[in-house]
């Protein structure tokens, strides 16, 4: 095998650790935890049969290659809880020396190509990063909402955290910011999420 085919089976390896990264999101139907892996792959396939709802025009297979490694930097940082102040404050130094260490595996124009790919979403300033971070709320949400809020009563999480970090849904896709008003909602009044 010559080095560069040697670097992308490495990276292909590396990345399958995802998949023992645990998320504290259950599958739907009170199943056990979701891992990155499964997340990522949910993402990618509800970003493209969404895709229509995007505020703006989108290169879909920028989106769902963004939704497929944005939380690559995870084998390494761990997964951050949406709703965990502390491990919030040190997320992005992790990620940034994850995603150093990570995607120096590949070839140096592929490591370049993911860690721009990584910082865009990271950045959320172009429309496919806002629509990946729409759909990067949205997926959760939806299997919390399968799970009549069990994640966020097991956390205590309140509708204004759940507000505050939905917030930006919109900036990607004021449909699904719709949708996502509709089961927060719903939630409240089944007693799902406390006030």
């Amino acid at each position: 095998m010559d080095e560069r085919i040697k670097r992308q089976m490495a990276f292909a390896l590396e990345i399958d650790k995802a998949k023992n990264v645990f998320r504290q999101t259950h599958l739907s139907l009170n199943g056990r935890n979701e891992n990155d892996a499964e997340h990522s792959w949910h993402m990618a396939i509800m970003a493209y049969l969404l895709r229509e709802y995007a505020n703006e025009e989108i290169d879909i297979v920028k989106v769902m290659l963004m939704c497929l490694i944005h939380d690559i930097v995870e084998i390494d940082a761990g997964d951050t809880y949406a709703y965990d102040a502390e491990g919030l404050k040190t997320q992005k130094a992790r990620e940034d020396a994850a995603k150093e260490r990570i995607f120096s595996i590949l070839p140096k124009e592929q490591k370049a190509e993911f860690t721009a790919l990584f910082d865009e979403f990271d950045a959320y300033e172009t429309a496919e990063s806002k629509f990946v971070h729409a759909i990067d709320n949205l997926q959760p949400l939806i299997l919390n909402d399968s799970n009549n809020g069990g994640d966020w009563q097991e956390h205590d999480v309140t509708v204004e955290q759940v507000y505050k970090r939905q917030g930006k849904t919109k900036l990607g896709s004021v449909k699904l910011f719709e949708i996502t008003d509709e089961i927060i909602q719903d939630n409240v009044r089944k007693g799902n999420l406390k006030e």
